[in-house]
């Protein structure tokens, strides 16, 4: 008989919740029963026990952890400053996690919970939900065919909204930066960054408290360049209030013979331009839409919705768990996502490019003087 894996629901009403809908995927998943949640609201709690089904609720996921046999954590509050407090526990008691990016917040919180997730031989899994979209694995099959020729660079942004800068860094780089990995086939090895502040280099007078629990946060616009294996150059930008409409979030693929974007997400589509002067309107060419059939095609999939992401993600811990594999999106990998982020705020710390993984653990934010 395939085995049920016994789930409890880590949220807190009011600290970023349940992210978004991480409790309810785990309703959609067969082999998951969601036997208690924990959350230190009252209305909070009885709500999310009545949206999941589960048969307990506790005020604090540590009294959850020790009183009931879990397999599987789903760790979904937004805020990220809770996350490798919760991250350790889970793993103190054995438990594999599904969890609300980002991961947590600085590289050394990352080495203590890899340590423990490492320790007890423990999956994780995690929203970074574009990693297990159907068209990513259609895109990078076609950037390994060769479609786009050899990958010269690549480019991400994030929403550049209210937001813009090292907040969305942190919210939305992160999505852009996992994207950013697979394309580059490999983790970045340095990064040379600034980060301004209307205008100005961001000085220890415009370190604030970020939103979110994301710790000692500053800039309005953020300028990074990647060096990955194998030649590739990544970029990555964000300016406040410096949208487009549509949106620029996304990440393209520049290659000798053509370009590839890919929104983030899990139900998104992409596109291709079969145009080595990447320039359409010189060349004539046109962008071709690209779905999890392949180009040109009608998308054959109806799980599109970002429920359906987490969906897939929390599929594959399972198939992880059970075949003793790295989930498509590992501790390790979000880990490297963190340092690329870390990287942004270090390499301005110190004018100049630094290497990753980065000999300094801290928040760079916390050590400028």
């Amino acid at each position: 008989m395939p085995k049920t894996y016994r789930v409890g629901i880590i949220g807190h009403t009011g600290r970023g919740d349940y992210g978004h809908a991480v409790d309810a995927a785990f309703k959609k998943v067969p082999a998951c029963e969601v036997v208690a949640v924990a959350d230190a609201s009252d209305t909070g709690r009885a709500a999310a026990q009545k949206r999941t089904g589960a048969k307990t609720a506790y005020a604090s996921y540590r009294d959850m952890l020790a009183k009931e046999k879990l397999d599987i954590v789903g760790i979904c509050p937004r805020h990220i400053d809770q996350h490798a407090e919760m991250l350790l526990a889970a793993a103190e008691h054995a438990c594999h996690v599904y969890m609300e990016k980002p991961f947590v917040r600085t590289p050394k919180e990352c080495d203590a919970v890899l340590a423990a997730l490492d320790m007890r031989h423990l999956k994780l899994g995690i929203a970074h939900i574009s990693q297990y979209s159907p068209v990513l694995a259609t895109v990078l099959k076609l950037v390994a065919d060769g479609t786009i020729g050899d990958v010269l660079e690549i480019r991400g942004r994030g929403k550049e909204d209210a937001r813009g800068g090292g907040e969305d860094l942190w919210v939305l780089g992160s999505h852009v930066f996992g994207l950013m990995r697979s394309f580059a086939g490999g983790s970045a090895t340095s990064c040379f960054a600034t980060v301004t502040q209307n205008g100005k280099p961001v000085v220890k007078a415009d370190v604030k408290d970020g939103p979110e629990g994301i710790g000692p946060l500053a800039g309005d616009h953020v300028q990074a360049t990647y060096s990955f294996p194998k030649g590739v150059t990544g970029y990555f930008a964000s300016k406040k209030g410096a949208a487009g409409k549509p949106t620029r979030f996304a990440v393209q693929v520049f290659g000798s013979k053509g370009v590839i974007e890919m929104e983030s997400g899990y139900g998104v589509k992409a596109d291709i331009l079969r145009d080595g002067s990447w320039s359409p309107a010189r060349s004539g060419a046109k962008w071709e839409p690209i779905s999890s059939a392949g180009i040109g095609k009608p998308e054959p999939r109806t799980d599109g919705s970002y429920e359906g992401g987490h969906v897939a993600a929390i599929t594959d811990l399972i198939e992880a768990i059970e075949k003793d594999r790295d989930t498509k999106c590992s501790a390790r990998d979000a880990a490297a996502i963190i340092e690329m982020i870390a990287a942004v705020f270090e390499s301005h710390r110190v004018s100049r490019p630094v290497e990753l993984p980065l000999k300094s653990r801290a928040n760079p934010l916390s050590l400028l003087t």
